[in-house]
């Protein structure tokens, strides 16, 4: 079986890099010119003068770089210390695991979900698109059909990935009769508050729309004995900690806490001190970013952006495009354009309503969409099969915002292709 692994040469060293920049003299297609066939433009870098690139905005360019090569070796197969069956889950529960065609768990479903069941607080540390919202799921699910006048709450950072959650949650719950509310922004709050009369056994949503029903007094949270908190170093990044803790203050103390993380940061450290009780910490992060994701850069000064970006989405194998931004204006006005080229391409950002997110993601999932234009809101938490590339346009503010930007392709066994615009 063939794998994926980064190319074991001098070029792996940023002293060793230069990316080819467009030629200032002489013909297009000579030695030190760029051919106008798309294949030429981004070819990205040459071995044979090594020249340092200055950072940009504090990256290291050369960390968007790891090429993937076929290699002849064998993968090292994960053989998991449990089967689903070993967990003795609810047969229901069982049922729908295997109809979704689970055969064996993931490491991080294979590592968490016995302590999730055996009540302990856990601190999750996984790369992305490696089974997480199961791995907490499946024995929450368990935990609610041995008891369901419990609650468990589950805060995640963006809406999309409040949804996702809760088709994840559906998916396995349909036939237990276990029923959920999304409470996100941009949304009915009245729908929401309706929904929220009835008895779910499962609140999900964003800490903002959460602690906005909180001070109506329309959600209380009495019920809950187990919470969860998704992506929590990106909630703190967004400034929700103050709301995080606000809520957790008026859970009782006595709940089951879980904590996911793609790292260990001191503000995280903290927020795990504060609220859990003696946490198991599980980490099954092999490299930050996935072996079967092809990194490079598209070096665009003197080119036309656009024009590049264009040239780029005609190319054959890029057929499904996720293109990040910076900032909401820059995001619409990049769509804008690409629709004026011909381009099917949509945007998601947070000036956008839930409805009209929810039909831009709709359209990229069924391939109605080509390049879908956002923010990073879009980094982290959406699965979408079939990304064959992402772009940055914009570079992101950190290297952490890049690992999950481009987290968003190669995803399970598929592979591919993430490329960042520098100049």
């Amino acid at each position: 079986m063939k794998h994926i692994i980064p190319e074991p040469d001098f070029i792996s060293h940023p002293m060793y890099k230069r990316f080819s920049g467009p030629s200032r003299q002489g013909s297009p297609s000579g030695p030190h010119g760029r051919s106008n066939q798309a294949r030429g433009r981004f070819s990205s870098y040459n071995r044979s003068s090594p020249k340092r690139l200055a950072p940009k905005r504090g990256l290291n360019i050369s960390a968007f770089i790891n090429k993937a090569v076929e290699t002849k070796e064998e993968a090292q197969s994960f053989r998991p210390e449990h089967s689903f069956a070993d967990f003795a889950l609810h047969p229901i529960l069982s049922r729908a695991i295997t109809a979704r065609g689970y055969d064996q768990p993931t490491p991080i479903q294979d590592k968490i979900i016995p302590r999730i069941l055996q009540g302990l607080d856990v601190v999750g540390l996984a790369n992305t698109g490696t089974g997480k919202t199961a791995a907490f799921l499946i024995p929450l699910i368990n935990k609610a059909l041995a008891n369901r006048q419990e609650q468990v709450l589950i805060l995640a950072p963006t809406r999309e990935l409040a949804l996702q959650i809760e088709q994840e949650f559906l998916s396995f719950a349909k036939a237990a009769s276990l029923y959920s509310v999304v409470c996100v922004g941009g949304a009915s709050m009245g729908l929401q508050i309706r929904k929220l009369r009835l008895h779910n056994h499962f609140i999900i949503g964003t800490p903002g729309r959460i602690l906005d029903l909180m001070r109506r007094n329309v959600l209380v949270l009495d019920k809950v004995r187990a919470v969860v908190l998704d992506e929590a170093d990106r909630m703190l990044d967004m400034g929700f900690i103050n709301d995080i803790r606000f809520v957790l203050n008026h859970v009782p103390e006595k709940r089951h806490m879980l904590c996911f993380s793609a790292t260990m940061s001191p503000s995280i450290r903290a927020l795990v001190n504060d609220f859990l009780s003696s946490p198991v910490v599980i980490s099954v992060k092999t490299q930050e970013t996935p072996k079967s994701i092809d990194q490079d850069v598209v070096h665009v000064r003197g080119l036309n952006k656009i024009d590049a970006l264009h040239e780029l989405l005609s190319l054959e194998d890029c057929k499904k495009a996720l293109i990040f931004g910076r900032t909401k204006h820059g995001v619409e006005k990049l769509c804008s354009q690409l629709l004026q080229r011909g381009i099917k391409a949509d945007s998601i950002h947070s000036n956008k309503s839930q409805s009209q997110r929810e039909r831009a993601l709709q359209g990229f999932k069924a391939n109605k969409v080509q390049a879908l234009i956002a923010t990073d809101i879009a980094a982290r938490g959406l699965d979408i099969d079939g990304i064959t590339h992402v772009i940055n346009y914009e570079l992101p503010a950190t290297y952490e915002d890049y690992v999950h930007r481009i987290g968003r392709t190669g995803r399970g066994t598929q592979k591919g292709k993430a490329l960042t615009f520098v100049e």
